[in-house]
């Protein structure tokens, strides 16, 4: 077999090489961002990034405070409700809690820091509520520190 023969005939085209590009009258053209979607990858499993990244996100897994952390938990609660009931709101000092905040999609969580002046406890939903409306859930506190507890501070060492 001649490899010339296997070669395509570029003697083909000749006629037409040379004539303009046909532009239809009836059918306009396509915008150039339309074409060039065309060409573009596509994922063909639909969500998969997403699974993959949420499967790599690190959750902590809850930790349940020992007896001497909910002894001193309780006291400092106590003490926030004597200064809610003595001092008026703007007077109120700023606390900050550390608090357990469960995550939505997988088991575990993130422990996350608030800072604050609490308008009130609330015992009947368990919440510790703040100024600017966040509500903590007292289950999920993990410490509370601020200038209020120095003297509990100072007594426990």
């Amino acid at each position: 077999m001649n490899v010339k023969n296997r070669l395509p005939d570029t003697h083909k085209y000749d006629d037409i090489i040379a004539l303009p590009h046909h532009v239809s009258e009836n059918h306009p053209q396509m915008p150039l961002l339309s074409r060039a979607a065309q060409f573009s990858p596509f994922a063909a499993l639909t969500g998969y990034d997403a699974a993959i990244h949420e499967a790599a996100r690190v959750t902590q897994a809850f930790a349940e405070p020992g007896q001497d952390r909910k002894e001193q938990l309780d006291r400092q609660l106590f003490l926030i409700r004597e200064d809610l009931s003595r001092q008026p709101a703007s007077m109120r000092p700023e606390i900050q809690v550390v608090y357990f905040q469960p995550d939505s999609r997988k088991d575990g969580g993130a422990y996350v820091t608030f800072k604050g002046q609490v308008k009130r406890i609330d015992d009947c939903r368990r919440q510790l509520i703040f100024m600017d409306g966040t509500a903590l859930p007292l289950e999920n506190l993990f410490s509370i520190t601020g200038e209020l507890f120095r003297d509990l501070d100072n007594t426990d060492a």
